[in-house]
């Protein structure tokens, strides 16, 4: 029952502090956005490799979200399957 219950703790700090610190990051994009156009007039190829620097660091919260409920998202997918088979 405790380690449930540090789970749960775990889970929920992570999530505020993810929220918390989101709102840097929505002001960073702004930034680099603004930054991207002006490389992009100016004929720089900055701009392709911080958009892919962008999408780098976006895909990787919800890695970290992948990699915390693996088991439930496991657990749901053998649900899904099973029930799918017997149809």
């Amino acid at each position: 029952m405790k380690t449930v219950r540090i789970k749960n703790f775990l889970v929920f700090f992570l999530m505020a502090t993810l929220l918390l610190l989101s709102h840097d990051s929505f002001t960073q994009c702004a930034m680099c956005k603004a930054n991207a156009e002006t490389s992009l007039k100016n004929g720089s190829t900055i701009a392709k490799g911080l958009n892919s620097g962008i999408l780098y660091l976006m895909a990787i919260p919800y890695l970290m979200l992948a990699f915390i409920f693996r088991e439930q998202l496991k657990s749901l997918y053998f649900k899904l399957k099973s029930r799918f088979r017997t149809r």
